[in-house]
């Protein structure tokens, strides 16, 4: 971990200490997972046959807010959704047998490779007008999708100096889901969601040589005060914004690679970030900014994003790697050594890289996705190369439960 720059936080633990949402209360269960990840799950369902083009890897996946459906991203820039696995749906008894393997109910392609993508935070499936979607593409704006009918539900346009249309880096909603957030090269614009179009607000990150310098990469809302906004950049910094007007509070360096994935605890008192071929995810203190908690490691020797995911109470840290291994850690344990936090658990969850890890909200499973691009240079590699290569290639969907 690198040293670290922090600014006065003050105004920061103000903004969590004037709280605007009500949280509900543990003992309702929707704020608290009993599960209990030390144990290893199993496989009950997975994909292979959606994505057997040795170049179509896999990019990560995320379940909808109210884990009807998942949706993955992949190479050949398509976004397919797949339903609970029908077993678990019909009766859990059944997980020990063979189960036929899973497809999508729903595939959406966009004409370039996808950056980014995200659900709208309302989504709820009893109610078809809130079930959307949204993505951010190469040489396209941001597009809003019909997570029922697959259908282009409208566009939000951002231009540059010359007037040409470009593309936002990655993309996110606010908290009640009025606004899309996304993120350019020392830009941030923000829409109004029921104004689509070009017209949207514009932040610059970087002035008088101080601030965030390069592309806006990932964001996270916080859960506690939705008005607090972080934005990682591939400069390898966080700078944390104050909404309306996203004011700069701070802006947090450490990080040993660009930013590739950012997330806040769900009591909004702590961020984890994560870079590409960097090995740390750092765990920030947000009433005490510029402070480390902790720090999680794995393995990601790759420019590509490996997503992390926290449990629906932030007890439990589950990260890809690119070894295939899916690590699973203890938040609030004290077994730490020199500020590494110990994983409780890992499996192997596919033969390539593991990308894509996600919680569902309320039961005890875990998706993951694998796959990664390869730059092989056919003519002068042996057979017994070009065998091993093919063997480490992976690009799949895989479902686990926590029995």
């Amino acid at each position: 971990m690198e040293d670290i720059i922090e600014e006065p936080s003050h105004r920061l633990n103000q903004l969590l200490d004037e709280t605007t949402i009500q949280t509900s209360d543990d003992s309702d269960g929707q704020n608290k997972c009993d599960y209990d990840w030390t144990k290893s799950p199993k496989l009950i369902n997975k994909c292979f046959n959606q994505f057997n083009d040795s170049n179509n890897c896999l990019k990560g996946c995320k379940w909808s807010p109210d884990g009807s459906c998942l949706m993955t991203n992949s190479d050949d820039h398509c976004l397919r959704l797949f339903n609970l696995p029908q077993n678990l749906c019909q009766n859990p008894i059944i997980l020990d047998e063979d189960v036929e393997e899973m497809s999508p109910v729903l595939k959406i392609k966009e004409s370039e490779i996808i950056y980014d993508f995200c659900w709208y935070p309302l989504m709820n499936s009893c109610h078809p007008s809130t079930c959307l979607l949204m993505t951010t593409s190469r040489d396209n704006p941001i597009h809003l999708w019909d997570a029922y009918t697959g259908q282009l539900v409208c566009t939000y346009r951002a231009y540059n100096y010359a007037d040409e249309v470009i593309a936002a880096n990655c993309v996110a909603f606010s908290a009640d889901g009025t606004k899309i957030y996304s993120g350019f090269e020392k830009w941030i614009r923000v829409f109004d969601t029921s104004s689509p179009g070009r017209v949207c607000d514009s932040k610059q990150t970087y002035m008088d040589k101080t601030g965030q310098k390069g592309i806006i990469s990932c964001i996270a809302v916080n859960p506690l005060n939705p008005n607090i906004i972080a934005f990682g950049s591939y400069d390898k910094s966080i700078g944390l914004y104050e909404e309306p007007s996203l004011v700069n509070i701070c802006v947090l360096m450490g990080q040993k690679g660009g930013l590739t994935h950012i997330q806040f605890s769900a009591d909004g008192h702590r961020l984890y970030s994560g870079g590409r071929k960097d090995s740390e995810i750092l765990c920030w203190d947000i009433r005490n900014v510029g402070q480390v908690l902790s720090v999680i490691t794995r393995s990601v020797n790759t420019n590509q994003r490996v997503y992390f995911d926290l449990s629906c109470d932030s007890k439990y840290l589950a990260t890809g790697s690119d070894n295939g291994m899916v690590y699973i850690y203890d938040t609030k344990s004290d077994d730490i050594n020199d500020d590494i936090l110990k994983s409780c658990n890992s499996f192997e969850a596919h033969n390539d890289c593991a990308n894509g890890v996600a919680f569902h909200p309320t039961l005890p499973l875990l998706s993951t996705t694998s796959g990664q691009r390869r730059f092989a240079d056919v003519s002068d590699s042996e057979d017994e190369d070009l065998s091993l290569l093919k063997t480490k290639q992976e690009n799949s969907l895989k479902f686990w439960w926590n029995y």
